[in-house]
């Protein structure tokens, strides 16, 4: 695979949370992991089959994780198309994602999202007027690997609310603290007023 050749958008062979200590060095990174791996984090075993792996970064320490990743073939991703990311050129400012490839196996390996929140406080990207502090926002497993709290995660989710979104949300919502599920519930209120998981959280 030429470096500027990207894989098929459905190629994917994700690396899982355990390899990211030693792809990125260490946890001083300030990347996160988000999306259904989180959550199974959060359980503390894999609960399903995880097509990708995503992890979230300010725009501030992007450079330094895709430093680390310098080996690897870097690709903006956006409306569907990707397009070649030379490693010493910054996304624009409209770029939110960028996938990581490996040229060994053509494959996808991660997927990077960008957030715009500030080193004390968690910004919702598709509302920023919600803001969380950021220790609230972000849990730690043993080891010390960061990943989004769980009744952020769903909040993600409940968008589009597809089959495994359901599952998770199944699977998770009995689980949740009731703080958990009450700020949930109120958030799923303020911005999907008509979303049936609002009367299942009670």
């Amino acid at each position: 695979m030429n470096q500027d050749t990207p894989p098929d958008l459905e190629c994917w062979t994700p690396w899982k949370p355990a390899d990211l200590p030693k792809l990125l060095g260490d946890h001083s990174l300030n990347y996160y992991v988000v999306g259904g791996w989180a959550l199974d984090l959060w359980h503390g075993a894999q609960t399903r089959d995880h097509e990708d792996l995503e992890i979230c970064v300010s725009r501030n320490d992007l450079a330094a994780v895709r430093a680390a990743l310098a080996k690897f073939n870097h690709f903006t991703a956006h409306n569907g198309a990707v397009a070649p990311l030379p490693h010493f050129d910054e996304p624009a400012p409209h770029i939110s994602q960028i996938w990581i490839a490996s040229q060994a196996d053509q494959t996808w390996k991660l997927d990077i999202m960008l957030e715009d929140g500030t080193a004390q406080d968690w910004q919702y990207k598709r509302n920023k007027s919600l803001k969380i502090p950021r220790e609230t926002a972000l849990h730690h497993t043993e080891d010390g690997l960061a990943f989004l709290a769980p009744e952020l995660v769903l909040l993600f989710k409940a968008k589009h609310c597809r089959p495994k979104d359901q599952y998770d949300f199944d699977l998770a919502g009995p689980k949740l603290s009731s703080i958990q599920r009450k700020h949930l519930k109120m958030w799923l209120e303020w911005l999907h007023p008509k979303h049936p998981w609002i009367e299942a959280l009670g």
